[in-house]
């Protein structure tokens, strides 16, 4: 059975950081792309960032870049979003993502895509007060 569990989630004022980790199980961590989406009250579900098999690659929403990191540590089946200078709109639950999107051109094109990935975590609260 597949798992995947966020934590790391909480109650933080503005200009803050946190860091969120994704652990997961009933699968070979090593070999799953991940990602990070985000959805806010009455909010579409929105892309955060990427990150590839290897962790070579990575992708960023534009309202994220250069606060965000997303890393992973394939020794631990463990992915993480370090969130720095946070904002009230950075306010959601934030859920990871996995799967295998192929090679390097599927990624880049379809990294930032939900459709792309099959399993899900059931998600952490961030709220960022102003």
């Amino acid at each position: 059975q597949v798992q995947l569990v966020e934590s790391g989630g909480g109650l933080v004022q503005a200009g803050g950081s946190l860091r969120l980790s994704c652990t997961t199980s009933g699968r070979t961590f090593s070999r799953d792309d991940m990602v990070w989406f985000r959805r806010a009250v009455g909010a579409e579900r929105e892309f955060v960032a990427a990150i590839d098999r290897p962790g070579t690659r990575t992708k960023y929403s534009e309202s994220t870049k250069g606060r965000f990191t997303i890393s992973r540590d394939n020794a631990k089946s463990t992915l993480y979003l370090q969130m720095n200078g946070l904002k009230p709109e950075d306010s959601a639950v934030y859920y990871c993502g996995a799967d295998r999107l192929g090679n390097t051109e599927r990624w880049n094109r379809y990294a930032n895509n939900p459709e792309s990935y099959m399993y899900w975590g059931q998600g952490t609260q961030v709220t960022v007060s102003s």
